[in-house]
């Protein structure tokens, strides 16, 4: 996993990677042939993995012949990277995390069951909010149980106005978006306005990269789609590469409510909070007086007991004890 440096999510999550739609602008498919190293050799490598009906399988890092893990050993080709399931342990408090940065995740050659045990892995880190992309809105549809709850998000990714129809599958009763990106052509918004209805967030972007025959938007296009987004309230975010193209100045970087939550984990909140041994009532420990007591003379002191304030100043006024000067003791 890692930060990334898309605007719109705090990390990425690429526990499948590969994609077989063939978009001639994909930057994940000119990363991964990057840093994929000898493709043929590592096929030969049959020791380094399995394959099952969807692709390849890698149960542990794969490690080249010089000692150093190669990220994409099989290109852009469908690959489960198994052993990143534990990696959302590492992020305590919660992030909006883009799942399948590098792969569509619901594209047709994709298993149900390596969507399943991705979904797995969200809903064992419920901190975060997850956000999914797919070219094929179709999928979402066809798996039975797909994942509800506040912090998951479902997109589809569109560049041309031939592309518009697939807001129409996007699932009802979840979190949705849609991301214009790259923006190719007028995608006529005034035509599909109902659709900017369905959807709680817009993401804006421009072709980047030097690819020859790049597209670069007219202003038109993209005020159009915020014209028709700020109808329907929806929030627009647009990326920086329209810095250049609509100005600093008329830059929109609006997100759902529920992605500017930052929630903490189960084990950070578990070393938070604090129980009164007077009430018995759950607290911040922050918020809280700590009774501490050394093993021995002149060793460490170790908390061993919380009390709520209040709690503590009637315990030191039944006991005969002077109230210490502590910060908020003064108004209890």
């Amino acid at each position: 996993m890692n930060r990334s440096k898309i605007e719109w999510c705090d990390h990425t999550l690429n526990i499948v990677t590969g994609c077989r739609h063939g978009c001639e602008y994909c930057y994940a498919r000119t990363m991964s042939l990057r840093f994929s190293g000898n493709v043929k050799l590592n096929i030969r490598r049959t020791d380094k993995y399995r394959k099952d009906e969807g692709g390849y399988v890698l149960d542990e890092p794969f490690i080249g012949e010089n000692g150093k893990q190669i990220i994409y050993p099989f290109g852009f080709e469908p690959t489960m990277h198994r052993y990143r399931f534990g990696t959302l342990d590492k992020l305590k408090m919660g992030q909006n995390i883009f799942v399948g940065a590098m792969a569509d995740l619901f594209g047709d050659w994709v298993p149900d069951a390596w969507i399943n045990d991705v979904f797995r892995c969200c809903a064992e880190h419920p901190q975060h909010n997850y956000l999914f992309l797919t070219k094929n809105t179709e999928r979402y549809a066809d798996l039975d149980m797909l994942p509800g709850g506040a912090n998951m998000f479902y997109g589809t990714s569109i560049t041309r106005e031939e592309e518009m129809h697939r807001f129409n599958f996007l699932p009802a009763r979840r979190n949705t978006f849609v991301s214009i990106e790259p923006i190719l052509e007028d995608v006529l918004p005034e035509k599909h306005n109902i659709l900017f209805r369905q959807v709680d967030w817009v993401i804006i972007g421009a072709e980047t990269g030097r690819r020859k025959g790049k597209v670069i938007p007219n202003l038109e296009w993209i005020r159009k789609i915020v014209e028709a987004a700020e109808k329907e309230k929806t929030p627009v975010f647009m990326k920086d590469s329209l810095i250049d193209i609509v100005g600093e100045d008329s830059m929109k970087r609006e997100f759902p409510d529920q992605l500017l939550v930052r929630k903490k984990s189960e084990k950070i909140l578990a070393k938070l909070m604090g129980e009164c041994a007077e009430c018995h009532k759950q607290q911040e420990k922050n918020r809280m007086v700590s009774i501490t007591a050394r093993t021995k003379r002149g060793g460490k002191t170790n908390a061993f007991a919380y009390m709520c304030k209040p709690c503590f100043v009637k315990w030191c006024k039944e006991h005969g004890v002077k109230v210490p000067p502590l910060e908020g003791l003064e108004d209890e």
